[in-house]
């Protein structure tokens, strides 16, 4: 075992801290890179890459609110092969840990997807994010319905010996049935939550803030809403859970361990503080030791002890 006490290990991944960029906010690593030494993070995800390029929405794209941030970017990509022919070698040369994320608007799709991936090297996991909608059934997500988030998974897991990591939507009245069926289906962990659909009114135009009216709401108005995700989710299965939502501080990822989660990503707050996920990385050992931990693995799932506690 590592005399790191940051290291942790995600489905076969080892890292050399629980803290990574999280997909979307943090573009492919270039746009980050002159403020953020990436190879000190424990990994860095991706933004989603789908087959062919995807538009994206109408402007305007983002709202800033009281507490977070709605963004309605519609999953923008350049497509799989610019990701593998100008992004993937950035990332490698910066010596970090790689997680893929794809996409993808039919179950044929997201394995086309991982297939073109699996022949690259300097990718170390790929997450799915299984909010897309199934064009095939009418736009529903993916990840609102237990049977198409295992089908998806299923699907990748077929056609990839990297670990599968399925990104979870809270926008669903059971995210414990939908954690349940992709991890019978063969993910190696999750992570939680997605965004979460909201929407604004701009008063001076009189109508949506937005271009697409809807949006997904990030950052600190989130938080309570992922902890309670991964706090169930981490009693219902027995595969690591990465934990995200509105994370901007140690205590706020040691809070995340000890609902149940194994690593955490981050996001939003580097919009604003590009150098925040260091800083955390820096206040993580002195944090830990003041709740009474030696290491990080100390803390994962210390809360769920009060289950116990709390039966007569």
């Amino acid at each position: 075992m590592s005399d790191n006490p940051l290291a942790v290990e995600v489905a076969g991944m080892a890292l050399p801290n629980p803290i990574i960029a999280a997909s979307g906010t943090f573009g492919f690593g270039p746009e980050y890179a002159p403020y953020v030494n990436l190879a000190r993070l424990g990994a860095v995800a991706a933004k989603g890459v789908s087959w062919d390029p995807w538009p994206g929405n109408p402007p305007p794209r983002v709202w800033e609110t009281a507490a977070g941030l709605l963004n309605s970017i519609g999953l923008q990509n350049p497509g799989v092969e610019v990701f593998c022919r100008e992004d993937l070698p950035f990332l490698r040369r910066a010596q970090t840990r790689v997680i893929a994320n794809v996409i993808g608007r039919t179950i044929d799709e997201y394995a086309r997807v991982v297939e073109r991936l699996e022949r690259e090297a300097g990718i170390d996991a790929i997450e799915v994010n299984i909010s897309c909608p199934n064009v095939k059934e009418g736009g529903i997500s993916f990840g609102q319905d237990p049977d198409h988030a295992a089908a998806v998974t299923r699907a990748v897991r077929a056609v990839t010996r990297r670990p599968v990591i399925v990104k979870l939507s809270p926008n669903v009245s059971d995210p414990v049935a939908i954690a349940q069926a992709v991890a019978a289906a063969g993910a190696d962990a999750l992570s939680a939550i997605n965004t979460v659909i909201g929407m604004a009114i701009d008063l001076k135009r009189r109508r949506p803030a937005l271009g697409a009216v809807t949006g997904g709401l990030s950052g600190p108005a989130i938080k309570p809403i992922a902890l309670r995700v991964v706090w169930e989710v981490a009693q219902s299965v027995h595969i690591p859970i990465i934990g995200i939502g509105g994370i901007e501080s140690a205590e706020d990822v040691v809070e995340f361990l000890m609902a149940g989660a194994t690593a955490v990503m981050m996001g939003t707050v580097t919009f604003r503080d590009p150098g925040r996920m260091e800083a955390v990385i820096e206040a993580l050992p002195a944090t830990l030791r003041a709740l009474g931990f030696e290491c990080v693995r100390d803390a994962i799932g210390a809360a769920q002890g009060f289950c116990e506690e709390a039966r007569p």
